[in-house]
């Protein structure tokens, strides 16, 4: 019996893209899912690297870790797949409680007792905590953790429609700045630009589109030219620093668990932090399922 407790009453997701691996197509069709995103996403083989002015130089390899009959990389808007994520979730008869969070977590041999924000109180046999980079689980189980540590880059996000030379993820190397796109359904892209910003001083979203268009003034390259000059306030575009965590094991606590974000955030270059965080879900689940006890599970 699981309760799932969410603090965003809408369960919102913001509304970028995301490229995803192999690894977590493996876990798609594992959690039942993966019909879902071929139908909703996209899914190709290799990333292309392509020169500043535009020549493909190099591919990296994408290998089909799902299975022979699907290809090794891809992917979708971020609320479509927290959509089929959540339709899963109350599919699996999970109680689903929005718009709530944790107050209080005291736990003792036999248990946890939960109090939340609606003023209820529940006690559980195992609390998860898999509420991100800045996790409030990780604050008031773990208060000695370290905190997350900016990588002196920050990354852009925006969404456009698909050019149709976009077949799978595409990358131009510049000196200082690395833009790609990578297509998210039959009719939209994504666009995400890395650059180097040794602070993290507040950016005005006001300024989001031009500060884009900016970042991709010295990218001959037609595609990204294209791409430049469709970019305005209607591309959803998503600013964020690049921050990353890696918290010292163990990840637990008694009967407190901690996974995804909350213990090891990757930066967004590996294209991984999604598939991580959905791996420990399925691993830990294996080891509860094989274990006699809560104890015997974690470490």
């Amino acid at each position: 019996d699981v309760d799932l407790v969410e603090i965003d009453a809408g369960w919102r997701n913001y509304g970028a893209g995301i490229s995803l691996g192999g690894a977590t197509f493996r876990a798609f069709r594992t959690l039942g899912i993966l019909d879902a995103f071929l139908e909703h996403g996209h899914a190709a083989d290799g990333v292309h690297l392509c020169l500043p002015h535009g020549p493909r130089v190099a591919e990296l390899p994408t290998p089909r870790i799902a299975g022979p009959d699907i290809p090794g990389g891809g992917a979708i808007m971020r609320p479509v797949l927290a959509r089929i994520l959540a339709q899963a979730t109350r599919a699996s008869g999970a109680h689903v409680r929005l718009g709530c969070t944790f107050s209080s977590i005291e736990q003792d041999a036999e248990g946890v007792d939960v109090g939340f924000t609606d003023g209820t109180r529940q006690r559980y046999d195992l609390v998860i905590g898999a509420d991100g980079l800045y996790s409030s689980v990780r604050a008031a189980v773990f208060p000695d953790a370290p905190k997350p540590q900016s990588s002196g880059q920050a990354v852009w996000r925006a969404v456009l429609p698909r050019l149709p030379e976009i077949e799978t993820a595409t990358m131009w190397i510049g000196p200082r700045v690395k833009p790609g796109v990578n297509p998210v359904s039959k009719t939209e892209m994504y666009l995400f630009v890395t650059e180097p910003r040794p602070s993290n001083d507040h950016v005005d979203p006001a300024r989001f589109a031009t500060l884009l268009r900016d970042l991709l003034a010295d990218f001959p390259a037609p595609a990204l030219q294209t791409i430049r000059e469709q970019i305005d306030d209607a591309s959803q575009i998503v600013f964020r620093p690049v921050e990353g965590l890696l918290m010292p094991r163990p990840w637990f606590q008694g009967r407190v668990v901690l996974i995804g974000d909350t213990v090891h955030a990757t930066t967004p270059h590996l294209a991984s932090g999604a598939c991580i965080g959905i791996e420990d879900a399925l691993v830990l689940a294996e080891e509860l399922g094989r274990a006699t006890s809560i104890a015997e599970a974690l470490p």
